[in-house]
C-alpha cells in the first residue's frame, strides 16, 4: 500500500477511520486515511473538512466523502479508482490521489448532500423491537417512521429474518436479515403491519437509477453481501412502494400523533441514526412530542417508541423501546451500527 505523502495533522477523515476498521471494514478505513494524506491535491474538499459548519463526526463527513469515491469508482470515471473498488490492487494513495485531484469539484458537491444510507440491515433490530410490543400488547402496528430516505426500513413487514435461535417475518422474501446474534433470543411474535408511513425533508424514489446509485455508494465495497441485500430491498419496494411524505419531521409527527390511531392497533413510532441529523432543539421537539401522544395513550390504542442510535457517547449504538400506556423505556440491546449484530440485553 503505497503512503507516499506526507501523514497531515489527523482530521476527521483519519478519526473515522479507526471506527470504520472496528466496524468491520479494513477497506474503508485504508480509503480515509489515504483520503486524508492525499487531501492537498483537492483544495476545494480539504477546505470543506476544514471548515465544516457542524460537528464532523455526527454529521458523518467521512462517511459522506467515502461514497463520493465510491460514486466516482462505480461510475468508471476513474479507472485505477474502480479498480481499487474492486479490489484489484492496493495502490490507495496513487489512486485515490488522482481521483481526488480530477474530480475535487464533485466530491465536494457530493458532500454538501445529506448521507442517505437507508440500511435495511437495521431493520432486523426494529423487527425484534416489534415483536416485544406484539407480545406486551397482542396488536398490530401501524408505522410512523421519521428520516426514511427511501423507505426501505417501512418495508420491513416483507422481509425475512433469523434473530438468534428463531425465523421471523415473511417467509421466502429475498430480503434475507440474519445479523450476528449474541443474548437471549427475542420473543417470537407476528410482525404484522397494518400501514406504514414516513417522513424524510427530500425522499428518495426507489424506482430512480440515480437513488439506486447513491444508496449503493453508501455500501462499503469490502462488505458485497450489504449491497446485495439493498439491491434485493429495492427491487421489492418496486412492488411495495413505501408511503414517504415530503416534510420537515418535527411538525410532520407533531400532525400524525394528534390524530387518533384505530382502536385495535398499536402505533410504532420508529427511527434508525436519524436523531444525529437534527438540531439539539429539533431532538428536543421529537422527545417532548412523543411524550406527549404517550401521555394520551390507552390500553386498546397504545404507542411505543423504537430507537435505534447512538448513545450520547457515541461509543455504541442502542436499541430503545418505550411503550405507554407506562411510558417505561428499557434498552433492549446493543447493535453494529449497520445492524450486523446485534447483543440482546433483555
Amino acid at each position: 500500500m503505497n503512503s507516499s505523502a506526507s501523514s497531515p495533522e489527523r482530521g476527521p477523515l483519519w478519526r473515522y477511520a479507526e471506527v470504520a476498521r472496528t466496524l468491520g471494514s479494513p477497506f474503508v478505513a485504508a480509503v480515509l486515511e489515504a483520503g486524508e494524506r492525499q487531501l492537498a491535491r483537492a483544495p476545494r474538499t480539504a477546505a470543506l473538512i476544514r471548515h465544516w459548519p457542524g460537528d464532523c463526526g455526527r454529521d458523518a463527513v467521512a462517511m459522506r466523502f467515502n461514497a463520493a469515491l465510491h460514486a466516482i469508482a462505480r461510475a468508471g470515471r476513474q479507472p485505477a479508482l474502480s479498480a481499487l473498488y474492486t479490489q484489484q490492487h492496493d495502490d490507495f494513495d496513487g489512486s485515490i490521489g488522482a481521483a481526488m485531484a480530477a474530480s475535487d469539484d464533485v466530491i465536494a458537491t457530493s458532500m454538501l448532500d445529506t448521507p442517505q444510507t437507508n440500511e435495511v440491515g437495521r431493520s432486523a433490530a426494529i423487527a425484534a423491537a416489534l415483536m416485544v410490543v406484539r407480545q406486551q400488547f397482542g396488536l398490530p402496528f401501524e408505522l410512523l417512521e421519521i428520516g426514511s430516505s427511501c423507505g426501505l426500513n417501512l418495508n420491513l413487514g416483507h422481509y425475512a429474518y433469523r434473530l438468534g435461535g428463531i425465523s421471523a417475518g415473511a417467509g421466502g422474501c429475498s430480503v434475507q436479515i440474519a445479523p450476528t446474534w449474541s443474548g437471549g433470543d427475542p420473543p417470537w411474535a407476528p410482525i404484522e403491519v397494518v400501514t406504514a408511513r414516513g417522513v424524510d425533508l427530500n425522499p428518495l424514489k426507489t424506482s430512480d437509477p440515480g437513488t439506486r446509485d447513491r444508496l449503493l455508494s453508501y455500501v462499503w465495497a469490502d462488505q458485497p453481501h450489504r449491497a446485495q441485500r439493498l439491491k434485493s430491498a429495492l427491487a421489492l419496494a418496486l412492488r411495495h412502494p413505501p408511503h414517504i411524505d415530503q416534510a420537515n419531521a418535527v411538525p410532520w409527527l407533531a400532525a400524525r400523533l394528534e390524530d387518533e390511531h384505530a382502536a385495535g392497533q398499536c402505533r410504532v413510532i420508529f427511527h434508525s441514526m436519524v436523531l444525529q441529523y437534527l438540531t439539539e432543539r429539533d431532538r428536543h421537539l421529537v422527545t417532548s412530542t412523543i411524550s406527549q401522544a404517550g401521555a394520551r395513550a390507552s390500553v386498546d390504542r397504545p404507542l411505543a417508541w423504537i430507537s435505534f442510535e447512538w448513545a450520547p457517547l457515541r461509543d455504541e449504538v442502542h436499541l430503545c423501546l418505550t411503550c405507554w400506556p407506562g411510558g417505561q423505556t428499557r434498552l433492549l440491546a446493543t447493535c453494529h451500527a449497520y445492524g450486523e449484530w446485534i447483543d440482546w440485553r433483555t
